[in-house]
């Protein structure tokens, strides 16, 4: 006697012989690309006509809607997006590593090499452009800053997420490792 199936509701049943439904494959796609992907890109990539696509992208957004999901399709002015919902985005600031531009990381750089700091010195060896930085390093967490008690300026510093999140425990122990390698190679020639 064979066993019956059991589905959750707004589920498909998938047999590994049966060929995903188009619904499932743009989700695939969506998943994959990880940015927002055009209707005719998502058309291209699953070889269909773009009134399909589109069925299925609603399809697709009506099934997130209606189930217990951290996840949701939107569109987007560029195409459509497979994200996380608006309430789990304090997930990412735990989990996810943040992204920090170029600009950025040199500004946590010399506070990291140099720190603590004043803001004014910061902006004396980095330019104006620090300023939006230094906010956006504090959002992230990787400085600290606190006025300065006979000025107007701010102390800023490295806190332990920089430490945790870059895996350096005594900046100034791989400074001074990085001294003696630098002493040591000038004498060897």
């Amino acid at each position: 006697m064979g066993s019956a199936r059991v589905v959750p509701v707004g589920m498909t049943d998938v047999n590994a012989d049966s060929e995903p439904s188009l619904a499932t494959r743009i989700e695939a796609v969506l998943y994959l690309k990880g940015q927002a992907v055009s209707l005719s890109s998502l058309a291209e990539a699953t070889g269909c006509h773009r009134k399909q696509v589109q069925a299925a992208i609603l399809e697709l957004m009506d099934g997130y809607a209606h189930r217990d999901s951290a996840l949701e399709v939107v569109e987007t002015p560029t195409g459509f997006s497979l994200q996380l919902r608006a309430n789990f985005e304090s997930l990412v600031q735990d989990f996810v590593p943040a992204e920090l531009r170029l600009g950025a990381l040199r500004t946590l750089a010399a506070i990291a090499l140099k720190g603590p700091l004043l803001q004014t010195e910061l902006i004396e060896l980095r330019g104006s452009s620090a300023y939006p930085q230094v906010q956006e390093l504090v959002e992230h967490g990787f400085i600290h800053k606190r006025r300065q008690k006979d000025g107007r300026s701010f102390w800023l510093e490295v806190t332990p997420k920089f430490h945790q999140y870059f895996e350096v425990d005594e900046l100034s122990q791989i400074l001074q490792q990085h001294q003696a390698a630098a002493t040591a190679a000038g004498e060897e020639e």
